[in-house]
C-alpha cells in the first residue's frame, strides 16, 4: 500500500486530504509540525510527503533540510503545500529537492491527488 505523510498545522486541511487519499486506498498519517513530522517520516517511511511551509515549532523549510540529511529522507518525494505567494517561497526550497509546489487555495483535493499520483507514477 502506498504511504503518504501529510505535515500540516491546519487540522481541517490535513484531515480533508487524509480522507481523500484514504478513500482512494492510500495509507495516510499526519503531523501538525515539522518536529513531529520528522519522527513520523522516520517511522512511516512514506512514498511521498505533502509538506506545509508555515508551521509552529519547526517550519517546513527547516524540516525539509533536516529530512534531506537523513538516510530515510534523502530521496523521499516531497510536494510543498502552501498558501504563500510564489515570491514568498524561499528559493532554497527548490535546492532541497521538491517534486512540486502547490498553492492550496488554487487546487481542489482532486487536483492535488492527481499531482501526487503523477509523481508516484500511478495512473489517474
Amino acid at each position: 500500500m502506498t504511504k503518504i505523510a501529510i505535515i500540516e498545522d491546519d487540522i481541517a486541511i490535513s484531515q480533508m486530504y487524509r480522507m481523500k487519499f484514504e478513500v482512494d486506498g492510500y495509507e495516510v498519517e499526519t503531523a501538525e509540525n515539522g518536529k513531529v513530522g520528522l519522527k513520523l517520516i522516520k517511522d512511516l517511511k512514506p512514498d511521498i510527503v505533502l509538506l506545509d511551509l508555515m508551521m509552529p515549532e519547526m517550519n517546513g523549510e527547516e524540516m525539509l533540510a533536516k529530512l534531506r540529511e537523513t538516510p530515510y529522507g534523502h530521496n523521499v518525494k516531497v510536494i510543498i503545500l502552501t498558501n504563500m505567494g510564489e515570491q514568498e517561497i524561499p528559493k532554497s526550497i527548490k535546492n532541497l529537492g521538491v517534486e512540486a509546489v502547490i498553492l492550496k487555495a488554487h487546487m481542489t483535493p482532486r487536483e492535488v491527488e492527481d499531482i501526487v499520483k503523477k509523481e508516484l507514477g500511478h495512473k489517474s
